[in-house]
Order: C-alpha cells, then sequence, then structure tokens
C-alpha cells in the first residue's frame, strides 16, 4: 500500500487526467519550487476509471491557474488548510495565454524575434481553439 501523507497547508490538483501530471508539473515549473511535491499517478477514480493528482505544499501563488486551465480545464483545485479543503475550484479556459504554446507559422515575428512572448487568444471556446496574437496562427488541442 502506497502512502502518501496529508497536506496541512497548500494545493492538491484533482481529477487530472490520467498520464497528463508530468506535463502539469514542467509547464508550471513545480520543478523549481523549494517545497514538497507529490505526483501520484494513475489513481483508481469512480467517475474516470483512472487519474492522477497532484499534491503541492504551500499558498496557491505557486502555480499559474491560466495555465493549468489551458491544459485540462476539468482539473479539480482543492485548497488545504490546517489538514482540510476549505476551497475547491473549478477551472475554464483562459481568454488569453503567454509562453505556453509556441506558433508554428514560419513567417510568425515571434519565429524573427526571438524574445517575442508567445501570446494567443481563445478563439473558439466550444472547439478549445486559440489563435496566436501576431499572425492569427490556428492552435488547437
Amino acid at each position: 500500500m502506497l502512502n502518501i501523507s496529508g497536506l496541512k497547508e497548500g494545493i492538491v490538483l484533482d481529477h487530472i487526467e490520467a498520464g497528463k501530471s508530468l506535463e502539469i508539473y514542467y509547464n508550471l515549473s513545480l520543478d523549481k519550487l523549494d517545497c514538497q511535491v507529490a505526483i501520484i499517478k494513475n489513481v483508481r477514480s469512480n467517475k474516470m476509471g483512472k487519474k492522477d493528482i497532484i499534491k503541492i505544499e504551500g499558498g496557491l501563488n505557486h502555480i499559474d491557474l491560466d495555465i493549468l486551465g489551458y491544459i485540462d480545464h476539468s482539473i479539480t483545485v482543492n485548497i488545504i488548510r490546517n489538514n482540510e479543503i476549505v476551497e475547491k475550484r473549478a477551472l475554464s479556459l483562459p481568454r488569453k495565454i503567454t509562453n505556453v504554446i509556441q506558433c508554428k507559422n514560419p513567417r510568425c515575428i515571434t519565429s524573427i524575434e526571438q524574445g517575442l512572448p508567445h501570446v494567443f487568444y481563445l478563439a473558439d471556446e466550444a472547439k478549445e481553439t486559440y489563435r496566436c496574437m501576431y499572425c492569427e496562427e490556428k492552435y488547437s488541442k
């Protein structure tokens, strides 16, 4: 039996699609944090079959909810204080994301000017389609 201790203060990212936890780990730069981070993969779930869970010690200031919402907006963010869940946050697709995806258009200004941020805006929420702010290149998951 695997035993992962509870959190006194921190965040639990729950209902992550099985196998997506490492993508989240690196996109949120959790590898650069100086706190405890636990990744639990392929947990049995009645609702999802299998899921991943990430536990992060510390406050909500460690994670960017826009990046998390872009990767998977069905994730539940549980905020823990004094060993209890005090708040649950649902995510949504962010209206704008910066430096999460890169424009593939070779004529885009971001391909020429290396220092420019890659900014995409939500063009179609139903289809989860984003477009480059500079050249309108379409990006779908």
